[in-house]
């Protein structure tokens, strides 16, 4: 891995995980019907618990103070859910009280309706996450929800940015963005 581009030691120890656990070679078709030399099952990395502490410490490090700005952390489930509720619970043992939601794909059919599922409460400030995006579509449909339901969208982050054009979806919404790790960070291009 000396030909990747120098990290901190924070998101050097995520990258190592990320390559471990999570990346895949080969030749893969991916959901949009594009075939690539690689694969990204993020989910391997925040599903397991030295991953969700490195994601964790790496979100600490990118953040900084500003964490104390924000009030929950969620996004559209399933890719947003293990990284919401694993960062939550480690953050709250480090004095940083963060309330966890999820993104329903559809409203639920009774009881309490709507597509906000957990703690988020309007007027929050949030942090939405996935695991990982390539197009960032799922980040934009959680932004709308978290919008309509009266909460506030401030950052986006993300364990790995695949396709590069995130960026600038968020910037238009007047959102900073800030993923974990990019695919050049990792070794591939972005889109490949």
């Amino acid at each position: 891995m000396s030909d990747l581009p120098e990290l901190s030691p924070t998101l050097d120890r995520l990258r190592d995980h990320v390559v471990e656990h999570s990346v895949k070679t080969g030749e893969f078709v991916l959901k949009s019907g594009a075939t690539s030399n690689w694969f990204l099952d993020a989910k391997q990395t925040a599903c397991r618990g030295d991953g969700i502490i490195a994601i964790a410490d790496a979100l600490v490090e990118m953040f900084g103070d500003e964490l104390a700005d924000i009030d929950a952390i969620g996004g559209l489930t399933l890719g947003a859910d293990p990284m919401a509720y694993g960062v939550a619970a480690v953050l709250a043992t480090r004095g940083h009280d963060l309330r966890s939601f999820s993104v329903r794909k559809e409203p639920k059919p009774g009881g309490i309706t709507g597509r906000i599922a957990g703690a988020l409460q309007p007027g929050d400030r949030v942090l939405v996450t996935e695991d990982t995006t390539t197009r960032g579509t799922s980040l934009i449909e959680a932004v709308d929800q978290i919008i309509g339901y009266g909460a506030q969208p401030v950052f986006m982050s993300v364990i790995v940015d695949r396709g590069g054009t995130c960026a600038a979806m968020a910037k238009e919404r007047n959102i900073d963005y800030r993923p974990l790790l990019t695919a050049p960070d990792l070794g591939f291009g972005y889109g490949t």
